[in-house]
């Protein structure tokens, strides 16, 4: 079966249009990706016999721990893997085209936040930095490159040399994007005074054990009065996934327009809802992600708002601790 072109991806512009592509990247997957090709089988479902949104099956996210998922053959350009607890096996999402990646950031970034060149981009991701593989160290990096300004940058525990490059940019005219992992920023909180208003300051989540679980509203409280800025934004996203979603405030969650959010009802996996107040599991149809799987099941809860924005509650039990935007 022909894959569909990247270039309809980025191109959806309505539900109707993204049922359509989503259902053409189903067929494409149902016959291309030997392992999705397997769990169809195994549910009992004919792939000729979907047709629409909601009866598409979504592939438990445990697969690209265990499996290797891939459609249409060949070898990836890229494989990120996701963080884990000590004896947990790593997720493995294989890359085939890192161009499909690339478009998919640059286009969902100027949706929300505008052009890169506008910003001096600061990691704060200690964690990240000391391990190979990671998908949103290379997110970051590639947004960094984008931008083309010098001020910005990854930065580890070095609180001083982060808040001097910010300075520098302020200095320069730049707006600075601070994408931090969750017990970094609460430890640059806790060392740091004086005002960040004017400084994007955004989450993606993860304690990594070093820090006690804290809910949502909590934590961002802590970082506004320590950083005196009027919200913190997040990014929810992970290996398995080639799109982000972000929130700009209140732990609200938007999509681009190729990548959709469900909620999967706890008792019974094949019903989805995007009914304002639905909650259960959370289930991401990323039309990115055409060459492994578009259709995963998350370990994540969640509740959805209305105009299909939602916002994370926390995961099922059990669930591997993962590095993602997560807290409740």
């Amino acid at each position: 079966m022909k894959a569909p072109l990247h270039e309809e991806i980025f191109r959806v512009t309505g539900s109707l249009s993204f049922e359509q592509l989503a259902l053409e990247i189903f067929r494409f997957q149902a016959a291309g990706c030997p392992v999705y090709k397997e769990y169809l089988g195994l549910l009992g479902v004919e792939p000729g016999r979907v047709d629409t949104l909601f009866s598409i099956p979504f592939m438990p996210v445990s697969f690209f721990r265990d499996q290797i998922i891939m459609t249409g053959g060949g070898e990836p350009e890229k494989i990120f893997l996701s963080s884990g607890t000590a004896g947990v096996r790593q997720s493995r999402h294989m890359v085939k085209h890192l161009s499909v990646y690339d478009e998919s950031l640059e286009r969902n970034f100027r949706i929300f936040y505008g052009n890169p060149s506008q910003y001096a981009i600061m990691g704060l991701l200690p964690s990240y930095l000391e391990r190979d593989g990671s998908s949103l160290i290379y997110m970051v990096n590639r947004l960094i490159s984008l931008s083309g300004n010098s001020a910005g940058g990854f930065f580890l525990n070095e609180y001083d040399a982060l808040l001097r490059s910010i300075a520098s940019a302020r200095s320069a005219g730049l707006k600075v994007l601070l994408i931090g992992v969750t017990f970094a920023l609460l430890d640059m909180a806790e060392r740091f005074h004086g005002d960040l208003g004017d400084v994007i300051i955004m989450e993606t989540g993860g304690m990594k054990g070093r820090r006690q679980e804290m809910v949502r509203a909590e934590l961002h409280g802590v970082l506004k009065d320590a950083f005196g800025v009027k919200s913190v934004h997040s990014e929810y996203g992970m290996t398995e996934l080639l799109s982000q979603a972000y929130s700009q405030g209140a732990g609200l969650l938007r999509t681009p327009p190729w990548m959709k959010v469900l909620m999967r009802d706890s008792h019974d996996p094949m019903s989805h809802s995007t009914d304002e107040g639905s909650s259960g599991g959370i289930s991401v149809v990323d039309l990115a992600n055409i060459w492994s799987c578009s259709f995963i099941a998350t370990a994540d809860l969640g509740r959805m708002h209305a105009g299909g924005c939602f916002e994370v509650l926390g995961r099922y039990d059990n669930a591997d601790i993962r590095g993602c935007s997560l807290l409740t």
